[in-house]
């Protein structure tokens, strides 16, 4: 599917828990719409890796809220051919690798709570998606960054999925990985993340739910492609 000129300017939200396949089902539709693919977490693991650089205790607060209006974050085409899906660069530093660090992993989740964090982080991703003609994903896109977005979908997966499907990326890189460890580390950040007061992890009330267990990307990709389709049919009548 093409995205014509004269169509209108689409806001596509992509909400889901983590490795549920928010990353590459939103790239590939992203690179088959031909719109701007933005994946939100790594401004909240750029701030992360930022407060462990600084040596600040990710339990501080009202640190890392300073922190976080601090920082230079920027998303930008990937320059390398290293499976990379963008360039993420912290104050001018490319750290697209190094935002993926089990350490980085560890505090994520904690430091995204903060009110402070997202309240700057939400004002930022929201400026992108305004544009339009995006493909944005994240926990709170249809709910919070962009509650207006024309399309809302929510990617869900056992825990267990999850886990291995994080475990196999991590070995594709050739870096060190346990499966016990991964299991466990997703299932606190479920926890962190349907738990916390701002902006919990809960699909929009308009999101179309899709399980993607036992499910290749395309099928994923076709499945929302179709829905885009029947929005455009709707809003041409």
């Amino acid at each position: 599917m093409q995205n014509n000129e004269g169509k209108k300017r689409l806001m596509i939200a992509i909400d889901g828990p983590v490795a549920a396949g928010k990353t590459s089902v939103g790239f590939e539709l992203a690179k088959r719409l031909g719109f701007l693919f933005f994946d939100t977490g790594v401004m909240y693991r750029a701030v992360a890796l930022a407060v462990l650089q600084k040596g600040i205790d990710f339990a501080d607060e009202t640190a890392v809220g300073e922190l976080a209006h601090q920082v230079r974050i920027d998303v930008l085409p990937p320059s390398k051919d290293d499976l990379r899906m963008y360039d993420v660069h912290l104050d001018g530093q490319d750290v697209t690798w190094e935002i993926r660090q089990t350490e980085v992993e560890d505090v994520v989740s904690p430091v995204s709570t903060y009110p402070e964090v997202r309240q700057e982080m939400t004002q930022q991703q929201r400026k992108i998606g305004l544009r339009g003609n995006v493909v944005m994903v994240g926990r709170d896109i249809g709910t919070v960054v962009l509650p207006d977005a024309d399309l809302k979908f929510f990617l869900e997966a056992s825990v267990e999925e999850r886990a291995r499907r994080r475990y196999a990326e991590i070995k594709q890189r050739k870096a060190p990985a346990s499966l016990e460890k991964i299991l466990a580390g997703l299932k606190e950040r479920d926890r962190i993340d349907s738990t916390r007061k701002v902006a919990p992890l809960v699909p929009a009330k308009e999101a179309i739910v899709i399980a993607t267990d036992g499910k290749k990307k395309e099928q994923v990709v076709e499945e929302i492609l179709e829905s885009i389709s029947q929005y455009f049919e709707s809003h041409t009548r």
